[in-house]
């Protein structure tokens, strides 16, 4: 998904943000709004000669162990440490949004173009807001007339995999893999998860990424593997995905969440799938139907009225 890394146990540790430049702040923000906006792009490239839960559990073993070991070089090995319930907590939340939320999309892509999963996922804020309130909180009015109208643009965007343009079983895939992630944003609000956020992703990595192969062994992906069919684009776009859209990617969210204001950084939500849309139309030639056009236009819209009045409580 555009959000590679799990954003959520950077939000449950961080602490409250301090004064960074601006100059700074602009950087990394430029840098979630691109490298996660592209991160759609990356998978769709991969898994066009890839299969997707070896692809996607490679991807996050790799990069989880990356982020350990950058962990432990700047923070001591200590910073390593964590308690059987931080532990269980990381493992949970990093199965629904590793191989539940990014797994799916992954599958996926397969079938469906990365912009229209894309958009598909920026309905991961209305389906929050959705289990908020059947826990019992009570989200303004603003935001469920959001949620509202981000739920008609959906029922749009759907509307390919219904006329027989994509696969409605991949849409349906997206949309699944949306609430899993919304699941795991909303848990990881509530669980024990590591102090620090760096450690806590890098549990969940592992975590989603051991589930990915595991899932994958199961489907049977391994058989007849040939790794002389993989073609460079994949590889190249599989390295990016490793070390661009989950290190670099989440590293700059992590940073912004304790340097700057969470309304600016929240502003991804709806910037990640018109850069993925953008993308996947330049490179990769998708088509700008009106019910992607239409459809993306409603959802981010909705999106940006559900952070505008989050942002105000």
């Amino acid at each position: 998904m555009s959000r590679s890394a799990p954003a959520p146990a950077a939000e449950a540790g961080a602490a409250a943000p301090r004064r960074a430049s601006a100059g700074a702040v602009w950087t990394a923000l430029g840098l979630v709004y691109v490298v996660w906006g592209s991160t759609y792009l990356g998978i769709r490239i991969v898994v066009q000669t890839m299969p997707p839960f070896l692809s996607a559990g490679a991807r996050f073993i790799t990069a989880g162990l990356l982020l350990a070991a950058v962990v432990a070089w700047r923070y001591g090995p200590a910073a390593l440490k964590v308690t059987r319930a931080q532990l269980g907590s990381a493992v949970l939340v990093g199965l629904l949004l590793i191989l539940g939320g990014n797994g799916l999309v992954v599958l996926a892509e397969t079938s469906v173009p990365s912009g229209l999963a894309a958009l598909l996922v920026a309905s991961v804020p209305m389906w929050v807001v959705l289990l908020r309130a059947g826990s019992g909180d009570r989200p303004p009015p603003a935001t469920l007339a959001g949620v509202g109208v981000g739920l008609a643009g959906l029922a749009v965007l759907t509307s390919p995999g219904l006329s027989g343009e994509v696969r409605l079983s991949g849409v349906l895939l997206v949309v699944v893999a949306a609430l899993l992630w919304s699941l795991g944003s909303f848990s990881a609000s509530k669980l024990p998860l590591p102090g620090n956020p760096f450690t806590g992703s890098a549990y969940q990595m592992l975590a989603g990424g051991v589930g990915g192969i595991l899932v994958a062994l199961v489907r049977g992906e391994e058989r007849g593997l040939d790794l002389a069919a993989f073609s460079t684009a994949s590889w190249v776009a599989l390295g990016y995905l490793v070390l661009i859209g989950s290190v670099v990617g989440f590293t700059a969210y992590a940073w912004l969440l304790q340097s700057a204001p969470l309304s600016l950084v929240s502003t991804y939500a709806y910037v990640n799938p018109v850069v993925a849309v953008a993308l996947g139309s330049l490179i990769l030639d998708e088509a700008l139907t009106w019910p992607i056009l239409l459809g993306g236009a409603i959802v981010v819209a909705a999106v940006g009225v559900i952070v505008s009045t989050e942002r105000r409580k």
